[in-house]
């Protein structure tokens, strides 16, 4: 019986292209106004110091740091100090109405009904928790951060390190086979399965493959839970 959900962002409940073409561009053109700005406060200045060390660069300004994120930007890096500036950044374009948080429809709905079921929703995303509030916070559909009960980012490992879904699952309270996890990226749902998770591979576009080692689904509405 499945108790809880943990659903990943891009590409599953939200689009592809609002993170890619919004949100990544957004941050882009900022980061350098950004840590010249707030470069000296206390949470943004450890964020570069771990950037530094990441780069085992101590020798680095912060213009040189700002310079090194642009391009873990544009290389797509999964790098925690990155995706938490990036979630600082994104809170001016929420709180301004730039733009809003991209959650399909199907999404919606279905987290409703599943949570009014008593099934425990959660979300991991390579994205930082910060910036998953800010999404589901900030959305068409109005406030959706009271549908979960935890949010996960890369503090809990990679989301291709079977590890990090151990980690949820002991800090949920459940076994792994209570849980589903949903994702578009296959390798991450191999790494959850690998651990004893239910899996569903969402295809927002594209054919559905009947013989893939995942379920595959287009949306939320064909999950069976």
């Amino acid at each position: 019986m499945i108790k809880a959900i943990i659903t990943d962002i891009e590409g599953t409940t939200s689009s592809l292209s609002f993170v890619k073409d919004v949100l990544f561009p957004y941050a882009r053109e900022r980061m350098k106004d950004f840590v010249r700005e707030y470069g000296h406060e206390p949470k943004v200045a450890r964020l570069l110091d771990d950037v530094r060390r990441l780069a085992a660069r101590d020798d680095l300004s912060n213009t040189q740091v700002a310079e090194l994120l642009i391009q873990w930007i544009d290389e797509d890096r999964k790098v925690t100090p990155l995706k938490a500036l990036q979630g600082l950044i994104w809170e001016a374009g929420y709180r301004g109405a730039d733009f809003t948080g991209h959650v399909y429809e199907d999404v919606v709905r279905n987290l409703r009904a599943w949570k009014a079921q008593g099934i425990k929703l959660h979300v991991f995303s390579s994205g930082s928790v910060y910036a998953q509030k800010l999404l589901f916070g900030h959305t068409d559909f109005g406030d959706l951060t009271p549908l979960f009960s935890d949010h996960f980012d890369t503090t809990v490992g990679a989301k291709q390190d079977p590890t990090a879904y151990t980690t949820i699952a002991t800090s949920i309270g459940l076994g792994p086979g209570e849980i589903l996890f949903l994702s578009d990226v296959k390798a991450e749902l191999d790494a959850a399965r690998q651990v004893g998770m239910r899996t569903v591979w969402l295809v927002r576009d594209g054919h559905i493959d009947p013989h893939a080692e995942h379920r595959q689904v287009a949306s939320f509405d064909d999950i069976v839970v």
